[in-house]
């Protein structure tokens, strides 16, 4: 019995072998109102956005990165390795030149602020020109307008499928398309899994406010608004997001956020200092100590769960975040 169980396996394995796809080139897509062609699949890559390098990691493909830049948090642990062998162009936006230098036959940017109509680091037509084609997440552009407020606002809901787009195509250009097809299929599992743990606790009335940063620890925190990736994920596992902003992260001053007085309160960690409230322990202090958010009943009855930011960015790293959320909530004792 075990020999035939043996021998089914190996079949099976030979089965997928045989039946491993590839790309074929030359490929052509859209990208983020872009058409890109590439010939063979880029063997030398620079990364804008933690979301971008993670799922090169991901794909199995971080051997053709050459440098990466714009970091929330430290890398994933399982890829700690791996990045430490690569250049780090800058912790937050790199130069233009920076990029250039490493001559890379692609750039995957997370963000479209950073490389876009206004990009801060370039233009993409600025990388065309050199023929270095510029790849954005569609989690980023598509249904957005990224002209208006600080990090754009969307035009409808985010939907989770840019994420799986995202990965589909970059396995696609990367000539990896069933390790693209595979990680989307983990990630579709852990999402139903985060919901079957969220709906088994049966809350009806229950919210929730995300709070990422504050320029200064005083002034209106930057909250998530209801159509990004935030409200995806507290939509997804039955929360109510307190804030009705179309922004992807407005400044809503704390009395009106008090008044609000979510049942949850959701916090992020990162190890990026560009503003005081980058440090999720000063959150935490200034929560406790404020006047005004200290009677908040999240803060009263310690209702604050603390994820890492680019687990509240369209990435890989949103299923971690899910999955914590939906571990966390069950963990509280609420009526029902």
């Amino acid at each position: 019995m075990l020999l035939r169980t043996t021998a089914l396996l190996a079949g099976l394995g030979f089965c997928a072998l045989a039946q491993a796809t590839s790309t074929h080139y030359p490929l052509t897509l859209e990208n983020c109102g872009s058409t890109l062609t590439f010939q063979q699949a880029p063997a030398r890559s620079v990364t804008i956005g933690q979301a971008a390098t993670e799922m090169l990691y991901a794909l199995g493909v971080g051997d053709t990165v050459v440098g990466t830049s714009l970091w929330f948090n430290n890398v994933l642990p399982s890829f700690k390795v791996q990045n430490d062998k690569i250049p780090r162009l800058a912790d937050n936006e790199p130069s233009f030149e920076a990029v250039i230098a490493k001559r890379p036959q692609l750039v995957a940017a997370e963000l479209e602020w950073v490389v876009g109509p206004q990009g801060v680091v370039g233009t993409r037509e600025q990388f065309h020109e050199l023929k270095i084609p510029t790849y954005l997440l569609p989690s980023d552009c598509e249904a957005k307008d990224n002209r208006v407020g600080a990090d754009g606002t969307r035009l409808a809901p985010f939907r989770v499928e840019t994420i799986y787009k995202g990965i589909s195509q970059l396995a696609e250009i990367f000539d990896v398309p069933d390790r693209g097809r595979q990680l989307n299929a983990e990630l579709q599992a852990r999402l139903a899994r985060s919901v079957a743990t969220a709906q088994s606790k049966g809350l009806k009335q229950a919210s929730a406010l995300v709070w990422f940063s504050s320029a200064e620890m005083a002034s209106d925190p930057y909250v998530a608004g209801h159509k990004g990736v935030p409200e995806f994920m507290l939509e997804t596992l039955g929360l109510h997001n307190v804030v009705q902003s179309d922004e992807e992260w407005p400044a809503v001053g704390w009395e009106t956020l008090a008044k609000a007085n979510p049942t949850f309160l959701v916090i992020a960690r990162m190890d990026r200092r560009r503003y005081p409230a980058d440090d999720h322990e000063q959150k935490l202090a200034f929560l406790r100590s404020d006047p005004v958010t200290r009677n908040m009943d999240a803060v009263k009855h310690n209702r604050i769960i603390i994820l890492d930011a680019m687990a509240l960015q369209a990435s890989v790293r949103t299923f971690d975040g899910l999955e914590q959320l939906a571990h966390a909530i069950d963990g509280y004792d609420l009526p029902k």
